[in-house]
């Protein structure tokens, strides 16, 4: 046996790799006498980051980028050797569908709320009445203090239904997959309520706070928002793979149960055999933690959350099938409409080297909250289902090429309200019987890759300071 201390991260998605490539990078860097081991469920790492490589597209199954302006997504692509394999997306018009037209994203806003006045009253996404509602907000008492509410009330109470609905809403759930009338504002965007409190005024509070853009150069090009990887995202998964030691990574391991005796962990598996370990690192879904500590009555905050399915199809074809092409890089849309889909990425601009030439690639979204059986659909019926809303926007005159269906089930953590205090609830027990034993993942502190990485890394420096101790 080795006398070296074991840590045991449990959960192979982008926080579990993280929280192992730099607790190892930490062990090599510092000569440390502990030793990693990663366990995974399935026979395969990186969670909900999947890339499909067919007939020269590439196609992403899970999320297809990472915010730029969150620097440690970036930071950890090039820890791996993959600097040189980032790549920006194209940039171009967004819109929001409404009442079966395509509106333009108005400019001059951050997250739907309005930084400029002038963009939003030319927006053709409101009605003049919607418009003096929204107006409001400048005049409109501050909130009562509270600890936590939901981001439809709060924005509902700011901005009125009409801009709620028609443009924070699709944004929001677009990045939640949840109903933002259940969704907790303090858990999501704190920001917000700061920023009234603050300064009373929403759209105030983000003039004085949000820098100027600068003016634009004749002729110069959108900034771009966002980070991929010129191979697929998929191919971050195998380079932070290929940097952990050889026999780090345990797949096809299922943790049944985890426990603590004598200052030691037994982590029993579905095999019945047991892995020791002195500490431990959850990076799992928020059910799967708390069916494995289910012997500890702290986690019953954990059973409370809840969580959304979520289905994509990637949709290929020959160029001259879209006769009304569209100059722009994907639409939201409205959860007033009679749509299903919710959301549709033109990915072929968005990404122009996912798409051989003369090809157009389109990816679309589907899964409501209140449209979750659609998800279990056969794939030809989801097929179905966009192709037939795409044709009430675009003029389509082709089967495409080839389609391609992924499902996600319970893959989209909802933080409702109340999340932040049930987390702090379970953390405490944690800290309290389980020294040692620290949770990440979009579970927990946020669901953007980015948020994920971040969360590993604490994790890492937690485990570190307890083993120091």
């Amino acid at each position: 046996m080795s006398h070296k201390k074991q840590i045991v991260v449990i959960g192979g998605g982008i926080t579990g790799l993280t929280a192992a490539y730099y607790l190892q990078k930490e062990i090599d860097t510092n000569q440390l006498p502990y030793e990693v081991k990663l366990i995974e469920a399935s026979d395969r790492l990186g969670g909900k980051i999947k890339s499909l490589k067919r007939d020269g597209f590439t196609i992403e199954r899970g999320p297809d980028s990472f915010l730029i302006r969150k620097k440690s997504a970036a930071e950890l692509a090039k820890d791996v050797g993959l600097e040189d394999k980032l790549i920006k997306n194209g940039t171009g018009q967004s819109y929001i569908l409404v009442n079966d037209h395509l509106h333009k994203m108005p400019s001059g806003s951050f997250m739907g709320v309005p930084t400029q006045v002038k963009p939003f009253l030319s927006s053709s996404l409101f009605s003049w009445r919607g418009k003096i509602r929204a107006g409001l907000d400048f005049v409109l008492p501050k909130g009562k203090e509270q600890s936590d509410q939901s981001l439809g009330l709060f924005f509902r109470r700011r901005l009125g239904d009409e801009i709620v609905e028609n443009v924070i809403e699709p944004l929001l759930s677009g990045i939640y997959a949840g109903d933002i009338d259940d969704l907790s504002l303090m858990s999501t965007f704190p920001n917000f309520y700061e920023l009234e409190q603050e300064h009373q005024s929403l759209v105030k509070g983000l003039q004085k706070t949000t820098p100027k853009p600068q003016k634009p150069q004749p002729n110069a090009k959108k900034p771009s928002m966002f980070y991929s990887l010129e191979n697929g995202l998929e191919s971050l998964i195998h380079a932070i793979e290929s940097k952990l030691p050889e026999g780090t990574v345990l797949k096809s391991t299922q943790v049944d149960e985890v426990n603590l005796h004598d200052s030691q962990y037994a982590l029993v598996l579905k095999n019945q055999k047991t892995i020791q370990a002195d500490a431990v690192v959850m990076a799992t879904p928020y059910f799967a933690t708390a069916k494995m500590l289910g012997s500890y009555p702290f986690v019953e905050p954990l059973n409370q959350m809840k969580a959304t399915s979520v289905a994509n199809v990637a949709l290929a074809f020959d160029a001259s099938a879209i006769e009304k092409d569209i100059d722009g890089t994907g639409f939201v849309v409205s959860r007033n409409s009679s749509y299903r889909i919710t959301a549709c990425t033109w990915v072929h601009k968005k990404w122009p080297n996912s798409t051989p030439k003369g090809k157009v690639l389109l990816r679309c979204f589907v899964g409501k909250p209140d449209d979750q059986e659609v998800v279990d659909l056969l794939d030809e019926e989801i097929i179905d289902i966009a192709l037939k809303d795409l044709k009430r926007i675009m003029n389509i005159t082709a089967e495409p090429n080839f389609s391609v269906v992924t499902r996600w089930k319970q893959a989209m953590p909802q933080y409702s309200v109340g999340h932040k205090l049930r987390l702090e609830s379970v953390r405490e027990g944690i800290k309290r019987e389980l020294p040692g034993l620290f949770l990440a993942g979009s579970s927990y502190d946020g669901i953007g890759i980015p948020d994920c990485i971040d969360q590993g890394k604490v994790a890492v420096e937690q485990v570190l300071a307890f083993l120091k101790e």
